[in-house]
């Protein structure tokens, strides 16, 4: 099948970490696959057998914390039955030769997000939302605070089996970690190499880059106008704090980062005045994401500054954010074997579908 004359075929570059690659083909799209399934949402407010539903608070393992309260709580804490990381031992790591390992210290903690148990993010009030993040930012602060060991939390959400999702009543999750994990090491490092060189945040300059860059690229043989950049064309929601962005080079057809558009390199230290207008862009975010892909399956999961000495100078570098990535297709061999994604549909196709939306 050849290449339709409108169709995009090129490897781009992510810029924050360039050694991260995304091949556009919207020709592939044509082709016959099968895709991620599309959940077929039941939005039962309780369910019996649900450990998660209010009621069934025994079966879980104790309450962390509960807000407002343990008798009437909206979002509440919990360890995680199955860890990935606990600190139930103590035993020292190995190192012999080539093999090395680092004891698997650190927490593991669910965060139920409401006691409404098939409620989904984009239908949560916006005072909701805001209290669940500040809940996230409170208890990111008390679990580096316990223990100088923890130089990395990770703050996540997986909605669906295909992303992961073993319950269905809305959750996320809390991992605490005595390393930085390798993506984000990777960001910290070429963002510090930016501002180095630039002495700028990267992160800042690429909103400010969809904010104010416009180009029009002209074919050099015929005259023809190639592509044109318009000004905003990546924006998908702004607000008086937050702005959210769809990558030039998105690794998900359907992916939106959400970012202070001040700089801002820790989570912890954001405002609750701001968290109102983070949770209002998210909210209305996930509502054109609704509406374009409803169903999807998708993670979220929430990128800020490290502890400790890992990342000691980057608070003028690193920019924290919301990474959304729907998963509506599965990756393939080629994907898992060079580690380049794979995107059928273009990102500026897919943000002007989404600004198309009237969220409210």
């Amino acid at each position: 099948m050849s290449d339709t004359e409108d169709s995009v075929r090129e490897i781009r570059i992510n810029p924050i970490v360039p050694s991260e690659s995304v091949l556009v083909a919207t020709a592939r799209g044509m082709r016959p696959r099968d895709a991620e399934e599309r959940i077929e949402r039941k939005a039962e407010a309780h369910v019996e057998k649900c450990p998660f539903c209010t009621g069934n608070e025994d079966k879980t393992p104790p309450t962390i914390l509960a807000v407002p309260d343990e008798q009437h709580w909206q979002i509440r804490i919990v360890e995680n039955l199955y860890p990935v990381l606990g600190d139930d031992r103590n035993a020292a790591g190995i190192n012999f030769g080539l093999q090395q390992a680092i004891e698997g210290y650190g927490r593991h903690e669910v965060i139920i997000d409401h006691n409404n148990h098939g409620i989904a993010i984009h239908e949560m009030e916006v005072a909701h939302l805001q209290t669940l993040f500040q809940t996230y930012r409170g208890r990111m602060k008390q679990l580096y605070d316990s223990d100088e060991r923890l130089h990395y939390v990770l703050i996540f959400k997986n909605f669906g089996a295909a992303a992961g999702a073993s319950i269905k009543h809305t959750h996320s999750q809390i991992i605490a970690m005595p390393v930085v994990p390798e993506n984000v090491y990777n960001e910290i490092t070429h963002s510090r190499n930016y501002y180095l060189k630039h002495h700028q945040c990267i992160f800042c300059a690429m909103i400010d880059e969809a904010l104010t860059f416009e180009a029009t690229i002209y074919d050099r043989n015929s005259g023809e106008i190639r592509r044109r950049i318009d000004v905003g064309q990546y924006v998908i929601e702004r607000g008086e704090k937050f702005i959210a962005i769809k990558p030039f080079a998105s690794r998900y057809e359907w992916e939106v980062h959400i970012l202070p558009l001040q700089h801002q390199s820790d989570f912890i230290n954001s405002a609750d005045e701001d968290m109102e207008d983070f949770a209002r862009v998210l909210k209305r975010t996930m509502k054109r994401l609704d509406h374009v892909i409803g169903g999807a399956q998708y993670n979220f999961f929430l990128h800020s500054q490290p502890h400790g000495t890992a990342c000691a100078d980057c608070a003028p570098s690193y920019h924290w954010h919301l990474e959304i990535c729907p998963r509506t297709s599965i990756p393939t061999g080629f994907e898992l074997g060079s580690g380049l994604f794979v995107s059928t549909i273009s990102p500026e196709d897919a943000a002007a579908q989404l600004r198309a939306v009237e969220p409210d």
